[in-house]
């Protein structure tokens, strides 16, 4: 006879499948989407750091929409509001989508806070070496933009990782989802 405190072996068994699944899934939509959020804020930052006219200015409208509008809400739009205007996304696509959107922003602040930690002197002194700048970017502001980048592009990621817990909301099978479910 079970007891109210011992476990059933046999619920455990059949859901763990399930959890396996809910999280493979999970990790797969976080390893893929902080990878393009990164891309993205690089690139973000990069132009913003060039100050490249009309580029600039559309970089940091995204970048302030879409830090200062929550990730449930841009997942609904995504999933809910663009069907509308005649445009289907898989709720996969729709969670990849909002996490990139929602963490390039986070990740170009984070990479732009380290690009402008860079002296001009050090800009100047590669100009007087003569590197292209190209060669200024790829082996003097980067790599120590980089090291100043790393603990908010650490703290990012972990916010990117909590950030996955809406993604139920999109009818997706994710760990929140299968919990909630069971």
């Amino acid at each position: 006879m079970k007891g109210a405190d011992s476990l059933d072996w046999a619920f455990m068994q059949k859901v763990i499948p399930m959890y396996a699944a809910a999280a493979t899934l999970t990790l797969r939509l976080v390893i893929i989407g902080i990878v393009l959020a990164t891309i993205t804020g690089l690139a973000v930052s990069v132009i913003r750091y060039k100050k490249v006219f009309l580029l600039s200015q559309l970089s940091a409208a995204y970048v302030q929409l879409f830090r200062n509008t929550p990730l449930l809400v841009q997942l609904f739009f995504l999933y809910f509001g663009l069907p509308k205007l005649g445009i289907h996304i898989s709720s996969e696509a729709c969670a990849i989508i909002g996490l990139t959107l929602l963490g390039g922003s986070y990740m170009a602040e984070a990479f732009r806070a380290g690009l402008s930690s860079i002296s001009p002197s050090q800009i100047e002194s590669a100009q007087a070496l003569g590197f292209s700048p190209i060669q200024i970017m790829r082996y003097i502001v980067i790599p120590q933009a980089l090291a100043v980048s790393i603990p908010p592009l650490c703290a990012n990621v972990i916010f990117l990782i909590k950030e996955t817990s809406v993604f139920s909301v999109v009818a997706l099978a994710d760990l929140i989802y299968v919990a909630k479910d069971l």
